[in-house]
């Protein structure tokens, strides 16, 4: 047979070495007097050399992974924190009329929000004309039970936004539905904002806020009871 019918590929040689694991070590010689491009610049080095320089982006990579997943992991442990000391605040909070400040002051002071208001409807009589109990409007309660999940982006205007302490400074906003229990008839609206447009945005994810809103509306509850510590 001719052998220029048939010529060599690069991917016969790879095959061979890939199948011939034994090649370099009867031809030693051939890893110092290889030399391939370092990869940084013009400069040729040996195989061995190259290998190395492979290896060690390799090892900086693996290095910059697991550094990323201690800080997200330390990261975690924060939130967690700071979410137990927040409940542990509505917990240790006698009369359920504090309630909702002590929602809003909690969620400021711990996750270092802007600003933050609520608001609850069908709460038991005697709070009907708390602060929180009034100028929510039914168009307030509808949009908020539309909501499954929070609402983060801009501010588009929404009446809650009024609820503010400063609306004019709410760029971002994140209009988190409270339900007890889950699945349930919304019964409340809390408002997060921020004067930085990127705070909250519509692609980021809600777990976070959904699991803010379960405890509040949890701890709302007790507005709704019949005969309600006041």
């Amino acid at each position: 047979m001719n052998p220029t019918e048939h010529p060599i590929t690069e991917d016969d040689i790879a095959n061979f070495l890939a199948n011939t694991p034994d090649f370099f070590e009867r031809h030693a010689e051939l890893l110092a007097s290889v030399q391939l491009s370092s990869g940084h610049g013009n400069r040729a080095v040996s195989l061995q050399e190259r290998q190395a320089g492979m290896l060690r982006e390799k090892i900086k990579g693996l290095e910059t992974r697991v550094v990323d997943m201690i800080r997200h992991g330390q990261d975690n442990v924060a939130i967690a924190d700071k979410m137990q000391r927040w409940t542990r605040k509505l917990l240790q909070t006698p009369q359920a009329r504090d309630l909702p400040d002590a929602i809003v002051e909690g969620i400021i002071t711990e996750f270092q929000i802007p600003q933050a208001a609520i608001k609850v409807w069908r709460v038991n009589g005697i709070f009907s004309d708390e602060r929180f109990a009034t100028g929510v409007s039914s168009d307030a309660q509808i949009f908020a039970s539309s909501l499954a999940t929070p609402y983060c982006g801009v501010n588009s205007g929404f009446e809650a936004i009024a609820w503010l302490p400063e609306p004019t400074l709410a760029l971002s906003v994140a209009l988190i539905p409270l339900r007890v229990p889950e699945g349930a008839q919304v019964s409340g609206l809390l408002v997060l904002a921020s004067p930085d447009p990127e705070r909250f945005q519509s692609d980021m994810g809600t777990d976070f806020l959904e699991r803010l809103g379960e405890l509040a509306g949890a701890a709302l509850s007790r507005l709704r009871a019949q005969i309600p510590n006041q």
